[in-house]
């Protein structure tokens, strides 16, 4: 079987040999792109098994790539930027990102990162049949096709989005600590992790919640974690 195959896109020379050295070092096949033009050359020409996107580029924004990529392909773009505020990764996530790495980021996270991603393909149907199924008022999660449904409409949620609400579900009525959340989704539990954490979750109450603000599903427990409420 063929090793992963991972498109870097990085401006910045020094990160670029950064990532590119950890990525063989860890037995990870690359490709490396400079700008975003090569960025959709090298995605189109190679269909990347996962794609680490700067997005300050110098000759056109990494929210646009991101775009310009959803529009034929579902790769997973895991974005690695200096952009530290709440509303670039919002942005980021809603232009179709999977994930959000800020810099400066350690080799052990960006590792960790990928791990989710690849975990999270290959997990989709891997579910056992008996309990495939999980329903909560409107919210219907098939966890053996990993979709997701909201009164009969089928949402489309990142991996990271997709394994929050599985771990919500399955502990219904339970309050999840930061610490819990993060450990199993990233297999950490660093302070930016927490802050992904409140980002992702923001992201995700947008998609099944009718009024975000006053959410219906996941409450938040303030200083603590989070809970799924049985409807």
């Amino acid at each position: 079987m063929n090793k992963p195959l991972i498109l870097v896109v990085e401006d910045d020379s020094a990160v670029r040999n950064l990532i590119t050295t950890t990525l063989e070092t860890h037995n990870y096949r690359y490709q490396a792109a400079p700008n975003g033009e090569a960025a959709i050359m090298e995605a189109v020409s190679h269909n990347p098994d996962v794609i680490l996107l700067d997005l300050g580029l110098p000759d056109m924004d990494g929210i646009d790539i991101i775009k310009k990529i959803r529009s034929w392909s579902k790769t997973p773009i895991i974005v690695i930027s200096a952009r530290s505020e709440d509303t670039d990764k919002i942005d980021a996530l809603d232009a179709g990102a999977d994930d959000y790495l800020t810099k400066p980021f350690s080799v052990e996270e960006l590792l960790a990162r990928l791990r989710v991603t690849f975990r999270r393909l290959n997990d989709v149907g891997s579910e056992s049949a008996p309990d495939s199924v999980f329903t909560n008022g409107e919210l219907k999660i098939d966890y053996a096709a990993g979709c997701v449904f909201l009164e009969e409409k089928e949402l489309h949620l990142t991996p990271i989005e997709y394994k929050l609400l599985c771990l919500l579900s399955k502990n219904v009525g339970k309050v999840l600590t930061h610490t819990f959340i993060t450990k199993e989704i990233w297999g950490s539990a660093w302070d930016n992790d927490v802050a992904s954490l409140r980002v992702f979750m923001a992201t995700l109450r947008k998609k099944i919640e009718t009024d975000p603000s006053n959410p219906k599903y996941i409450q938040t427990h303030i200083g603590v974690g989070y809970r799924m409420l049985k409807v």
